[in-house]
């Protein structure tokens, strides 16, 4: 039986790529009710036509660092998945107090209200940059992880998940990679050597769901994912749609060459899960550390497994 089936779920940034596509999911299995948390009125209006006043559907509009509206948010929930962020690295560079407000201080606000109303379990959907971050957004991040964990031991389940770039979600690079093309120019590339993980915004959602089943309070879940360079996707994707090149325009600030999604430190306690890591709180088993897992040393997508992954995300657009 799905663990949605008969439960009231909130999703904060529930109008953007994650959200959508988890309120898609957890309608078809059974939830009583989806409640949506954003600041964008105008999407949430859409997601209300998509679904044709679904009574299963509602909406708060407003941040995530109101406490009022957190607090109604979350009355009477019985899962939290928390996906509200300034997500946008150049965007938190240039504006690092709203990217401390809304990835810091609300996530505070909001797991302290659901700690509060007696929500059953939580989940903060996190991102590879907040593993040696060096910008504002990975930051604001990996803090955000701390303030979950810590809050994670007072009654509510509360786990938190980490992930790379999530092909075709809002802001990121495919969709504006295919506007390039349609207008005739080479696709823009900061550094054809960076490597990043990427996957679907399925496979996301199933990491997701896979830590709200596995994972112990306190637990951030880790999914092994694959990497590629920059250059290749680029390449994969000008193959797909016909686009005429590639373009480098040099990283942009707070960039790294990759990413890590489980540091040499957290190795220590971390758990091989087969497809997943578990890093808990505190060491609670005894297998041998883990290496780290970067997306220099992760197994690496040729070009066909990349145009195939670039299918398969460009499909559910």
């Amino acid at each position: 039986m799905s663990i949605f089936k008969g439960k009231t779920v909130l999703i904060t940034g529930g109008t953007g790529s994650f959200g959508s596509a988890a309120l898609k999911r957890m309608l078809s299995e059974g939830a009583s009710e989806v409640r949506i948390l954003s600041r964008d009125a105008c999407k949430q209006a859409r997601l209300r036509d998509l679904y044709h006043g679904d009574s299963r559907l509602r909406f708060f509009a407003g941040s995530i660092t109101s406490r009022e509206l957190c607090r109604e948010a979350v009355k009477g929930a019985h899962y939290l998945f928390h996906a509200a962020a300034m997500k946008d690295i150049p965007g938190c560079e240039k504006d690092p107090v709203g990217a401390v407000e809304t990835n810091i201080l609300g996530t505070t606000v909001l797991f302290e209200e659901a700690v509060a109303a007696g929500v059953e379990a939580a989940v903060y959907l996190s991102t590879d940059k907040a593993a040696y971050p060096v910008n504002v957004m990975g930051n604001t991040k990996a803090i955000g992880e701390k303030i979950a964990v810590s809050l994670s031991g007072k009654g509510t389940r509360i786990m938190c998940t980490r992930f790379g770039n999530v092909l075709c979600s809002q802001g990121s690079v495919v969709p504006l990679w295919k506007r390039q093309v349609a207008e005739g120019k080479p696709v823009s590339v900061t550094n054809p050597d960076m490597t990043r993980f990427i996957m679907t915004i399925e496979e996301a959602i199933d990491l997701v769901i896979y830590a709200f089943e596995n994972g112990k309070t306190g637990d951030i879940l880790v999914q092994k994912s694959p990497a590629c360079t920059i250059g290749l996707q680029a390449q994969g994707l000008c193959e797909l749609e016909g686009g005429s090149g590639v373009t480098v325009i040099g990283a942009r600030p707070g960039e790294k060459l990759y990413e890590t999604l489980l540091t040499k430190e957290e190795g220590v306690k971390a758990q091989d899960m087969g497809g997943f890591f578990r890093i808990p709180a505190v060491k609670d088993h005894t297998d041998a550390p883990v290496e780290e897992y970067n997306s220099d040393n992760a197994p690496r997508m040729n070009l066909e497994e990349i145009k195939a992954k670039l299918r398969e995300a460009m499909s559910a657009l």
